[in-house]
């Protein structure tokens, strides 16, 4: 049995839950989860827990990074380029340098309304199956504030529909297509997101992160291993505990800690021979456990 993390590198065309259902396959292995989902269009860093770590998806880091490409002159009904087209009016005149002159509007704080084929969910039903039914247009999808850190240009190709590649830096919630639309939106001449690579997510990059057959290729070498347990969790702050303490807060007791100094809701525990034992919440100078994962990993 495996207990931890793998960053999956999501191959074009499959959903998260594809891919949760694929590895369970290879891994022989049923408790897995994702830390996120991913359009099928778009390939990349995708987390998946594995075994006890999927006690632990909850506590990762939401920052999310993507190579786009947007291409200019066309808008769909899905903001990507696998939607129904609704608008083409080919751009040849658009330039790089009024495209740019546009990019600031897009970074900050800033207010934006997801797609309406997205898996956000109404009074518990999701915008896609809504969308799907004609019961729900753009116009009717909730607006929400995400923040957008950095947008950097990586290039452009000039022709009938230009196309503009960038590097979004961006928090949770951010729908790198409700970008591409508005962009367009904005310069009159509309656009869409023709390609989307993740190369960062909740702590995990794209360098290490496997294809499925590289799992594939590892399990019949038996040489897969897993990310720890606490891989993604280094920006909480830890308390390392004596034997005793460490006995008594793994059968679930709370912890005192009179020199404990934190502004964070979590901590990583550990032992004294620095073994990860979970995470705890805090509450003034106590620790309660809430996710206990010794002994077993």
């Amino acid at each position: 049995m495996f207990h931890g993390f793998i960053s999956i590198d999501k191959p074009p065309e499959i959903t998260a839950h594809d891919c949760v259902s694929k590895l369970r396959k290879l891994l022989k292995q049923k408790k897995i989860g994702h830390g996120g989902t991913l359009d099928p269009m778009a390939t990349g860093v995708l987390p998946i827990a594995v075994g006890n770590a999927t006690r632990l998806l909850r506590f990762l880091p939401s920052g999310k990074a993507y190579s786009a490409k947007i291409r200019f002159g066309l808008v769909t009904n899905t903001d990507d380029i696998t939607g129904e087209i609704i608008s083409d009016r080919p751009c040849p005149d658009l330039n790089l340098d009024t495209v740019k002159d546009l990019l600031p509007l897009f970074q900050g704080k800033i207010t934006q309304r997801p797609p309406a084929f997205s898996a956000i969910q109404i009074d518990g039903k999701r915008l896609y199956d809504l969308a799907r039914r004609g019961e729900i247009t753009e116009a009717d999808v909730p607006l929400r504030e995400v923040k957008i850190k950095e947008i950097k240009v990586l290039g452009w190709t000039e022709g009938e529909y230009p196309e503009l590649d960038v590097a979004i830096a961006c928090g949770a919630g951010t729908y790198i297509r409700a970008i591409a639309r508005d962009l367009g939106e904005k310069l009159g001449c509309g656009a869409t997101l023709s390609g989307l690579r993740r190369t960062f997510s909740n702590g995990f990059d794209l360098d290490a992160s496997l294809t499925f057959d590289q799992v594939a290729e590892k399990m019949r070498s038996h040489s897969l291993e897993v990310l720890a347990p606490d891989h993604g969790l280094h920006f909480l702050p830890e308390v390392n505990l004596d034997a005793e303490q460490t006995k008594y807060w793994c059968m679930g007791q709370t912890i005192k800690l009179l020199d404990l100094e934190t502004c964070s809701q979590f901590i990583r525990m550990y032992d004294h021979e620095q073994k990860f034992l979970g995470v705890s919440e805090v509450n003034e100078s106590v620790l309660q456990p809430i996710v206990v994962l010794s002994p077993i990993n």
